[in-house]
């Protein structure tokens, strides 16, 4: 299964670098594919049998030739280009944002499997790698508990944060100019722009956008532990962040801002301005965090009075 995952995405990675080739253009051989989609050569292999079948391309493996431009349809769906796993944590997510889900109230993993459409072992997998950190606790009978988060966790977690994202930042904009990254930064930057037109009514969908572009930094690390760090990152900061309503339209425009600056930086690939736009982004992330906390324990002591 995860197999066919990487193939159908490797497969519209490669139909997007065939939108603006030349017709009866030659491609890059199998390892400059390979480099440049980020895949092995046994999926890139079958990426181009696929492409043979569909006529995009014609040829041999000697030389293959840009037949015709790919059309919408050729292209896999999203839904069957997304692991299982991150198919949970986006509606994991989804679902502890949109809920308004408080600290004490139950999660039920049968139910959110058949919520999710996935299996319980994909829930219960991906909420073990929280309750290491507290932050959920297992019960009997299938069933977590959302656990409390406090000012020196949270402090403890940005420390950490600032040095992945810094390393990570820097190595995005050294990459090479070949990489898929850089396009998919522009499309981000794009959704960006139209959601910042649009924000007086769709200031909740910056969550989104927020945890694919930070998640999109993190990942040209290239660092397993900074990857997978960066799902307990997402949960925490984008969960607490809804519990300050105050300034939230203002906040999220602020913060969409700030994004720009830091594409802008990156695509300067200048270390020092990359490095600026990072921290500064990361200081305003630290201040609302803090604020969303302390809302939260106001909150939290109401309710016991």
């Amino acid at each position: 299964m995860r197999g066919e995952t990487v193939f159908k995405k490797t497969f519209n990675r490669t139909l997007e670098y065939l939108i603006t080739s030349e017709l009866k253009r030659p491609l890059p051989s199998e390892n400059i594919l390979t480099e440049r989609l980020k895949a092995s050569r046994t999926t890139v292999r079958k990426v181009l049998e696929e492409l043979h079948a569909r006529k995009i391309i014609k040829g041999s493996a000697a030389k293959w030739l840009v037949a015709r431009h790919p059309k919408p349809t050729d292209f896999f769906p999203d839904n069957e280009t997304v692991t299982t796993s991150a198919q949970v944590e986006k509606k994991f997510m989804e679902w502890m944002l949109r809920g308004d889900r408080k600290a004490g109230d139950i999660v039920n993993g049968l139910e959110l499997a058949r919520q999710f459409e996935v299996s319980t072992s994909a829930i219960r997998e991906y909420l073990n790698r929280f309750s290491r950190f507290g932050l959920i606790e297992r019960r009997p009978n299938s069933s977590w508990i959302i656990r409390g988060f406090t000012k020196e966790f949270a402090l403890e977690l940005f420390e950490i944060r600032e040095l992945f994202e810094t390393r990570s930042a820097i190595a995005f904009a050294t990459q090479s100019e070949n990489s898929p990254t850089w396009q998919s930064l522009r499309k981000l930057e794009s959704e960006h722009r139209a959601l910042l037109k649009t924000i007086s009514n769709r200031h909740q969908d910056f969550s989104d956008l927020d945890e694919r572009f930070h998640r999109l930094v993190n990942n040209a690390s290239k660092n397993r532990f900074i990857v997978d760090f960066y799902d307990i990152i997402s949960l925490i900061f984008h969960y607490h962040y809804q519990w300050n309503k105050v300034d939230e339209k203002q906040r999220n425009r602020a913060a969409i801002l700030e994004h720009l600056d830091y594409i802008d930086a990156l695509t300067s690939r200048d270390p020092k301005r990359v490095v600026l736009a990072c921290m500064s982004h990361l200081n305003s992330a630290r201040k609302t965090l803090l604020a969303s906390i302390n809302v939260q324990s106001a909150s939290a002591a109401d309710q016991q009075q």
